[in-house]
């Protein structure tokens, strides 16, 4: 069966889900999902408590390179090490998972910038799970995404193909030193955060898969723009305090937030000419070309590409 259309009626696919088989609960649109509609279903029934989170992914996604059942299996080892949320159920081709649902505060970026500590042993942790499927390699991702934006015939921001010369320069020093890889998220941003108080979990693994650190460190910074201390806080913290392996990180943590920035950019002009979801996409995306462009051209960069290919 293929993924529901964006118009299809979610208790319609409520009814296909076996979990939910029999079972009579509540239903709550929770706003914000740019890529997905999500749903808290709840019963306070004390025979059969339900309180989960329905996701249910817009067809367009594929366009975005996500791939669903990765998503679903390391989601499931995201939450065998007790970072992500427990899953329910799953609807194998049909864009559709099932996850307990987590009572707690979602981060904003004033939040990530305020508990970098907290965030780093998270996503430590979520580090230490069973080898997540797939590998992340954001280079090509991003040339996947070129390939999108030519075929489609998408806008292309002025000035994004002129800086394709440098993101190569990018991708040789970054290849020189490679990191060992470890099961990373590689999509936080701050609102995949959620707060328990005890501890921070981590949610929503569309691009879950094998990669580096330092790409989940420095895409954090990215995402959150912290500053360029705030992110040097945040690799020492998960590094703890080893000064040796936080330098070497730090300056592939830097370089990886610029990169991301560029690449991520597609990702919005993509769904600006694709989603059928109300959400600002160029802007978006202009925001991050804004600081990728500036970074690349800023005096300091040759000395970082340096830096970290040297």
């Amino acid at each position: 069966m293929s993924a529901p259309d964006a118009g299809e009626h979610p208790w319609k696919v409520f009814a296909r889900i076996p979990s939910l088989a029999g079972r009579s609960y509540a239903v709550t649109d929770l706003p914000g999902g740019l890529t997905n509609r999500n749903y808290r279903l709840t019963s306070d029934d004390a025979q059969d408590p339900l309180d989960v989170v329905v996701r249910i992914s817009d067809p367009t996604t594929g366009l975005l390179a996500v791939d669903r059942q990765a998503e679903y299996e390391n989601s499931v080892r995201a939450a065998g090490v007790g970072v992500g949320a427990p899953v329910v159920d799953y609807l194998p081709g049909q864009g559709v998972l099932v996850v307990g649902y987590l009572p707690s505060r979602t981060f904003d970026d004033a939040d990530v910038a305020g508990n970098l500590t907290r965030v780093a042993a998270s996503v430590r942790r979520l580090h230490t799970a069973e080898p997540f499927v797939n590998r992340f390699d954001f280079f090509a991702i991003h040339r996947h995404y070129l390939r999108i934006m030519d075929e489609h015939g998408f806008r292309m921001p002025a000035g994004y193909l002129d800086l394709l010369p440098t993101a190569a320069r990018v991708e040789a020093a970054l290849s020189v030193r490679p990191e060992p890889l470890v099961s990373c998220h590689n999509d936080l941003l701050s609102a995949n955060f959620l707060d328990e108080g005890a501890r921070i979990r981590i949610i929503d693994y569309e691009y879950s898969g094998l990669n580096e650190p330092s790409f989940e460190l420095g895409n954090i910074a990215q995402e959150a723009h912290l500053s360029p201390a705030q992110l040097a806080a945040l690799v020492a913290a998960y590094h703890g305090g080893e000064s040796a392996q936080t330098d070497r990180s730090l300056a592939r943590a830097r370089l990886w937030s610029v990169m991301s920035a560029y690449g991520w950019t597609l990702w919005g002009t993509i769904q600006a000419g694709a989603s059928r979801i109300d959400y600002d996409f160029w802007g978006w995306a202009m925001d991050k070309l804004d600081r990728a462009a500036g970074a690349m051209t800023s005096p300091g960069f040759e000395t970082l590409l340096d830096e970290v290919a040297g």
